[in-house]
């Protein structure tokens, strides 16, 4: 069950101009939270913004004695919600809701986890490689972005045994392009008989490429998608996503009730 709490931020670390990560104390989130699930936020106290803002649950961090006691959230400044997070100063309370949302589904060896990520999409997977590591299942970051400083986190992932495959668009480190020529350079080398997750999360036309590839290749993948969310639960259906049933036909599901993770082969794309 989500929990509504006043959360207190112990941490506020800028990565960049426009990135920082903020760590906010709420252990009972903490203690529930699943890869891919997300929380609703509100800095400010006052009517701007009015409503809540969704952001994936970076991290879990623990206490002395290795107790669920915090969660961290991965915030690119854009408008006044992410400047209100960007600035948000050690002690200050952050109305919290969650956890929210369906989660990724964690794979178990021998299949190999592949985790796709695009800008701010880095956010779930912190938490997802740690699940992946606790199964033991082989895992390999396909992450992207514009430049060089702005992937960040490269050593917490090499420390959770991850392989990083890195692309950004001006070459400056790794591969110049975008993340999902790797991707499908690896799939299309890849043995039919060795079982594939693929996970993905970043800008739309990333996470439909990054679909199209995997149905391509025959090989499951979950996305996690982003949405305008005035709720979180339901009640304002401005999430909506179109997804395709059994029988072919379209329909629309609420991202923050059905996913944001959901199968990629069912999203329609266009």
């Amino acid at each position: 069950m989500p929990v509504d709490l006043s959360a207190e931020v112990i941490r506020n670390t800028p990565l960049s101009s426009d990135y920082n990560v903020l760590a906010l104390s709420a252990p009972s989130i903490a203690a529930t939270a699943r890869p891919g699930q997300f929380v609703m936020v509100k800095v400010a106290t006052g009517h701007d913004p009015l409503l809540r803002r969704p952001f994936s649950v970076f991290e879990v961090l623990r206490d002395r004695d290795g107790a669920p006691a915090a969660i961290s959230l991965l915030n690119k400044r854009i408008g006044v919600s992410t400047n209100l997070i960007y600035s948000a100063q050690p002690g200050q309370r952050v109305a919290c809701l969650g956890p929210l949302g369906r989660p990724f589904t964690v794979v178990d060896p021998p299949s190999e986890a592949w985790m796709v990520a695009g800008g701010v999409g880095l956010a779930p997977f912190a938490s997802l490689a740690d699940a992946l590591a606790a199964k033991g299942t082989r895992t390999t970051l396909f992450y992207g972005a514009r430049r060089s400083s702005e992937l960040f986190y490269l050593d917490l992932f090499r420390a959770a045994g991850v392989a990083l495959e890195l692309t950004t668009e001006d070459g400056t480190l790794g591969e110049r392009g975008r993340v999902v020529i790797p991707l499908e350079r690896r799939l299309a080398a890849r043995g039919r008989n060795e079982p594939v997750m693929i996970y993905a999360c970043g800008p739309e036309g990333m996470l439909a490429a990054t679909a199209t590839i995997a149905m391509k290749y025959g090989r499951p993948c979950q996305v996690s998608v982003e949405r305008i969310m005035g709720c979180g639960m339901g009640g304002c259906y401005s999430c909506v996503v179109p997804m395709r049933s059994d029988d072919g036909a379209f329909h629309h599901v609420r991202s923050c009730l059905a996913g944001p993770v959901l199968a990629g082969d069912q999203v329609r794309w266009d």
